[in-house]
């Protein structure tokens, strides 16, 4: 169900509140440039400080705004579980096609918890699940022996694997059915998972080259291996840039400079150093995502 190129989309904001004008021009040219899909209320998306209003109402829209040309996977998840299981319900009353469901984050649960955690909202909700592993900015790693037994419940269809460790990826893939969708959370590591078996990307640089990234996949499906590994590579040093600080400041700094949003994030967040500004800058020029002065 969940294969390609899926984005996790930045929220736009102004003057504190979310940008709707912005999100509909970001979503044309998600649509337009064929991704299978996007990703509201994420990470990239500053979740942690969106309101459960403005949460579930980003999601509402974007599934309004897409009208059913690309899948709309809604980020759900919290480290409580009764507010995940409220976010994911929300998410599926809208019509959405899926509910990333990060791992519970600072309350650090055992393997066991994180088991129980799954199967709890599982079975409060029927709406596909994306498990979502990021152990170095949640303080837990997902097992694979644990996303195994996850992915027997009936409506766990996958996960985001942003561990970074293709041997943990590799495992996950032998131990689960070739139904269930393994997604790189890391884009520099697309083409690899791929070539294991993983089915495609939940990804960042798809903000700024939705079609490059998107194209990277059909290639790969497609059999054209050389033509995948050439946009892999052109892609790395967009890849790393999206990461030189914490992430969403670089893709918000980048999208800003494109002229697609305002420059704005939620505290603790803060605007990128000025160093790191200069050579996101230079980066961009050499992309073409903006022009000379």
């Amino acid at each position: 169900m969940f294969k390609g190129c899926f984005t996790a989309l930045v929220t736009p904001f102004r003057e504190g509140r979310i940008d709707e004008e912005a999100l509909g021009r970001l979503l044309r040219l998600q649509i337009e440039a064929g991704v299978s899909g996007v990703v509201p209320c994420g990470t990239t998306g500053e979740s942690a400080t969106l309101s459960y209003e403005e949460h579930n109402r980003l999601v509402e829209l974007t599934k309004e705004l897409t009208d059913g040309k690309i899948k709309v996977i809604a980020g759900t998840g919290s480290n409580s579980t009764a507010e995940t299981i409220m976010l994911t319900r929300h998410a599926e009353e809208v019509g959405a096609d899926g509910a990333l469901l990060i791992t519970p984050y600072y309350n650090k649960p055992t393997q066991h918890g994180l088991f129980e955690h799954y199967r709890k909202v599982s079975e409060h909700t029927s709406i596909p699940i994306i498990l979502y592993n990021v152990p170095g900015r949640t303080g837990v790693n997902m097992l694979p022996e644990t996303v195994a037994r996850l992915s027997e419940l009936e409506n766990i269809a996958g996960i985001k694997e942003a561990s970074g460790d293709l041997d943990q990826v590799s495992k996950i893939i032998e131990l689960t059915d070739e139904d269930f969708a393994v997604l790189s959370g890391d884009d520099s590591l697309i083409l690899p998972m791929l070539a294991i078996g993983g089915k495609g990307v939940i990804s960042v640089t798809s903000n700024l080259l939705p079609p490059e990234v998107s194209l990277l996949c059909k290639h790969f499906f497609d059999g054209n291996l050389e033509e995948a590994r050439r946009l892999h590579q052109r892609l790395q040093p967009l890849n790393r840039a999206m990461f030189m600080e914490t992430n969403p400041i670089p893709v918000k700094t980048a999208l800003a400079m494109m002229g697609c949003v305002e420059e704005e994030l939620r505290l603790p967040l803060t605007p990128m150093a000025d160093a790191n500004r200069i050579r996101l800058e230079e980066l961009l020029k050499n992309y073409g995502l903006i022009k000379e002065a």
